[in-house]
């Protein structure tokens, strides 16, 4: 008998655990790295550690309120400049307003990374106070901005889409003289996250006028932030036009390759991929096996999966980890039990050990099959040899248990310090509606709130939809409405089926606030109706 799933997560050595990271399936470590870690939101890959709660920093609370208020307060930024320089000067007692190291500056414009005029003004005004400080001989000395700086300013403007406020930052960096490939490949990231593809590729071709190394690197990063952003199409066409300047390579269409495994799996394009590369000449390396291994895996293409891994091995490629995690996926989701289990044998032979990863492949697809006590037995035996569960464990899981045991593994998530997420949330909201359980997605949504996740224009979108298709129209109205309360774009559609609501019910509708836009009957009619 399988271990109550409370148990088989328990783990005595929580400080031990932590230090194992969670790693992206098929990760390519290869030269494009400049652009993976161009994305600042936190995560494994992230260069700069998030800081910590700004509450009980005093020097870090104050820097940034002070830079907040000026960027509220003043008609320009060059008003709001002049105010901090001009408050920072006048400072005669206490600690100088001004940033007092670049540690201290980084750690200002994480937390002002959603106000990009703020994160702005905050690196030139440490870019300013180093100029005059250097100028005056006044002080200690201040340094000038570091690049991690620079990078989180035209990252913050690019992710709120202010374009013109990140061409700025790039503009004076250019100015100062330190401008760097970093900040361009942030750009043209940003600008492919906006569908913008081909101001990504003027980005790319300006480099040179900028006076920034263009090299296939370069290239190979905006290629990268094409597919990511699923624009592979685009990014396949922009490879081979520039064949002329930057040769084809194995490492090239692995970019493409990924994007059609990982980006969007789509098994037919990869091969067409695949057959590409055979056209140009271009000798598939271990990377390209791993990833058409990767693709047949999570179609459940058992035969072309080994069928590949066959061939990688005849060409002199050493299989790696990732290889055998897709094919523990694949064997396990098509019921290959004692197969998948020979390759932990395989893993140990070869020199390798079993990741989280690893276990994460046989019980997801165990959940799915809702084989959830053997699910249970590979979460354990993961447990015992020291691998924690990561958020996509407890997620394989929450899709397939009922309301009261979801309740308790979000519970366990939380003490385990894995989540629960808002996409945790989002995959159970979804997840109830889905099974006709209306009542059970909103216990999910008041539990939401006991954990301090603010609900998002996509939880609120799937709480009225879901109710809306249910008939609960009343319930659906009053979560609408304080959506857009809250400050989220209302939804055309959904205006429509609620003005016809009304419509329909405006003799029995008692809806207050925005959507009082029927006269009701007064109070004196309703009396006489009862009476009637």
């Amino acid at each position: 008998m399988a271990p109550p799933l409370a148990a088989a997560i328990r783990r005595p050595h929580l400080s031990y655990f932590r230090r194992i990271l969670w790693s992206h399936h098929l990760r390519l470590s290869t030269s494009h790295s400049p652009s993976d870690q161009s994305d600042f939101e936190p995560d494994p890959d992230h260069p700069i550690p998030p800081p910590h709660s700004i509450d009980g920093d005093g020097e870090l609370a104050s820097f940034v309120h002070r830079i907040s208020s000026a960027a509220s307060s003043a008609s320009s930024p060059k008003d709001a400049l002049s105010l901090l320089l001009s408050s920072s000067s006048s400072s005669t007692t206490g600690p100088s307003p001004a940033p007092a190291s670049p540690a201290l500056l980084v750690r200002a414009l994480w937390e002002l990374r959603r106000d990009p005029d703020a994160a702005a003004l905050a690196v030139r005004y440490g870019d300013e106070s180093s100029a005059v400080d250097g100028a005056d001989g006044v002080g200690a000395g201040l340094q000038p901005p570091p690049a991690e700086a620079w990078h989180l300013a035209v990252w913050a403007a690019g992710k709120a889409r202010r374009f013109d406020l990140a061409w700025a930052v790039v503009r004076r960096m250019r100015r100062r003289g330190v401008l760097t490939r970093r900040a361009i490949v942030i750009l043209m990231e940003r600008y492919a996250a906006a569908n913008e593809v081909n101001k990504a590729i003027k980005t790319f071709d300006v480099m040179e006028k900028f006076k920034v190394e263009v090299d296939q690197t370069a290239f190979y990063s905006l290629l990268h932030a094409l597919c990511k952003s699923k624009n592979i199409e685009d990014a396949e066409e922009l490879l081979l036009l520039r064949k002329k300047f930057f040769s084809l390579t194995a490492e090239g269409f692995n970019i493409i390759l990924d994007g059609w495994c990982n980006v969007i799996t789509d098994v037919a394009e990869a091969k067409r991929v695949w057959r590409e590369m055979s056209n140009y000449c271009i000798t598939p390396d271990g990377i390209s096996y791993t990833l058409m291994v990767s693709c047949f895996s999570k179609v459940g293409n058992l035969f072309d999966a080994l069928r590949v891994y066959d061939e990688m091995k005849k060409r002199g490629w050493t299989p790696g980890i990732g290889v055998y995690n897709s094919l523990v996926y694949v064997l396990t989701r098509e019921n290959c039990m004692k197969d998948a289990h020979n390759i932990f044998s395989k893993l140990i032979y070869k020199g390798l050990q079993p990741n989280v990863e690893t276990y994460n492949n046989m019980i997801i697809p165990l959940c799915e099959s809702c084989k959830l006590d053997e699910a249970r037995m590979v979460m354990e035996s993961m447990i015992l040899k020291g691998i924690v569960p990561t958020i996509s464990t407890y997620h394989a899981f929450l899709k397939q248990e009922g309301i009261d045991e979801s309740l308790k593994l979000l519970r366990k998530m939380k003490e385990d310090g894995f989540g629960p997420k808002s996409d945790t949330f989002l995959m159970l909201l979804d997840k109830f509606f889905l099974l006709n359980e209306s009542g059970n997605a909103l216990r999910v949504w008041n539990e939401m709130r006991k954990y301090d996740i603010s609900p998002a224009r996509s939880h609120y979108m799937t709480v009225v939809q879901g109710l809306v298709k249910h008939g609960c129209m009343p319930r659906a109205l009053e979560y609408y409405d304080e959506m857009k309360e809250n400050g989220f774009a209302s939804d055309t559609q959904l205006e429509k089926e609620f003005k016809t609501f009304l419509l329909a019910n405006r003799d029995h509708w008692r809806g207050g606030g925005k959507y009082n836009i029927i006269p009701q009957r007064s109070k004196h009619f309703a009396r006489r109706s009862r009476m009637q």
